[in-house]
C-alpha cells in the first residue's frame, strides 16, 4: 500500500463547548476563524471558555488527516515539532497507538495547543498557541524524510513559515511524491494569497478548499467558477460546499458529490477527514466520485462526535461501508 506523509503544526486540541457566541465577542475571536494567540491569551481563552469542561486530543489539521488515513489502514507518517513536555509526549503516544510513524523534533519551548471553541450551532473557532510547532524550519527537513512515501499532505496553517513550505514541497516533488495541500482557513489564505497561489501553481497536485477559502483564494469567485480557476493551477481541485456536498475537478473532468445525512454536534475536523477519505480513494485508484463519497462519509461521521477523533466502533462501520462501496 502506498504511504502518506503529513506535515503540519503538531498541536494538542483542547475542545470546549460554548453556551453562546457571546464568549467569542468577549475574546474578540471572529466566529469560524483560526486566530494565533500567545501563551497569556491562550490561558485567558481557557479561563473564559473552559467553564463547561474540556477534553484533549492530538490534533492539527494535517495530523487529523493522517490519523483518519491510519484508521482506514493506510501506512502513514507525520513530521512536526513538539516540546519536551507532557503535551508533546501525549501527541507522540497518540500517534504511535495508531501505528503512525512520528518524526517529531524536540524543542525546549512548550508544545503547541489549539483551543477549539464549539458554538451551539456546532461551528468551531480556533485560538491557537503554536508554541514549539512554529519552530519547524526548512533546515529541519531531513534528506530521507520522503523516502518510501507516495503522497505528501500539508496543511495551509504552516504558511507562517513560507520558506519551510516551499522547501518541503519542492523536495517532495523532486522525489516523485504527489503533493496535496489543504488551504486551512480563509484568513490564512487572505494574508498569504500571493505565496499560496505561487506554490499551488509550482508544486501542488491536489488542492482542498471550502467555500470561504476558495472565495479568498480566487478573490471572489464561487461554485463552478472557483473550481475551474483552482483547477487551472493544479491537477485536482476539490471544493467543499458544506451542506451542498462537494465538487471535484481533475484535469478536464468535473464531478459533483452529495452529502450523507448526519446529526451534527461539532464540525471540528470535517474538512480534515474529507481530505483523508478523498486521498484514500486516490491511493486505491478509485473513481473520482467514489473518492468524494468516501470523503463525505468521513465528514458526516466526524461531525456527529465532539472533536476530530472517532471511536473504533464508528471506524469499523465506516470501513465496512467503504468495502461495500468498492464492491
Amino acid at each position: 500500500m502506498r504511504r502518506v506523509l503529513g506535515m503540519g503544526n503538531a498541536l494538542v486540541d483542547v475542545l470546549m463547548r460554548l453556551e453562546s457566541d457571546q464568549v467569542l465577542n468577549e475574546l474578540a475571536l471572529p466566529k469560524g476563524s483560526m486566530q494565533l494567540v500567545d501563551s497569556d491569551t491562550a490561558r485567558k481563552v481557557f479561563d473564559v471558555a473552559g467553564k463547561n469542561g474540556s477534553s484533549k486530543a492530538s490534533g492539527g489539521s494535517a495530523a487529523n488527516t493522517i490519523h483518519a488515513l491510519a484508521n482506514l489502514g493506510v501506512n502513514t507518517g507525520f513530521f512536526g515539532k513538539v516540546g519536551r513536555d507532557e503535551w508533546g509526549a501525549f501527541f507522540r503516544n497518540d500517534m504511535q497507538r495508531k501505528n503512525i510513524s512520528p518524526m517529531l523534533l524536540l524543542s525546549d519551548n512548550e508544545s503547541g495547543r489549539a483551543m477549539a471553541l464549539i458554538s451551539p450551532d456546532s461551528e468551531r473557532t480556533f485560538a491557537t498557541c503554536l508554541g514549539a510547532a512554529v519552530e519547524l524550519s526548512a533546515n529541519d527537513i531531513p534528506e530521507d524524510l520522503f523516502h518510501g512515501y507516495a503522497y505528501f499532505h500539508v496543511e495551509g496553517y504552516l504558511v507562517q513559515n513560507q520558506e519551510l513550505i516551499r522547501e518541503a514541497l519542492k523536495k517532495a516533488k523532486a522525489q516523485g511524491l504527489k503533493v496535496s495541500l489543504d488551504l486551512a482557513s480563509y484568513n490564512v489564505v487572505t494574508d498569504n494569497l500571493d505565496f499560496l497561489r505561487s506554490v499551488v501553481n509550482d508544486y501542488v497536485d491536489i488542492l482542498f478548499a471550502n467555500e470561504e477559502e476558495a472565495r479568498a483564494f480566487t478573490q471572489g469567485l464561487e461554485g463552478h467558477e472557483a473550481l475551474e480557476w483552482m483547477g487551472n493551477l493544479c491537477e485536482t481541485a476539490v471544493l467543499k460546499l458544506g451542506e451542498k456536498g462537494s465538487m471535484i475537478k481533475h484535469i478536464d473532468t468535473v464531478v459533483k458529490v452529495g452529502i450523507l445525512p448526519a446529526s451534527p454536534v461539532d464540525t471540528t475536523g470535517a474538512g480534515d477527514l474529507y481530505a483523508a477519505g478523498f486521498l484514500y480513494g486516490l491511493i486505491h485508484a478509485l473513481p473520482l466520485e467514489h473518492c468524494g463519497q468516501i470523503g463525505a462519509m468521513l465528514s458526516a461521521n466526524v461531525i456527529e462526535v465532539i472533536g476530530p477523533k472517532m471511536d473504533e466502533a464508528r471506524w469499523e462501520a465506516i470501513r465496512a461501508e467503504i468495502e461495500r462501496l468498492n464492491n
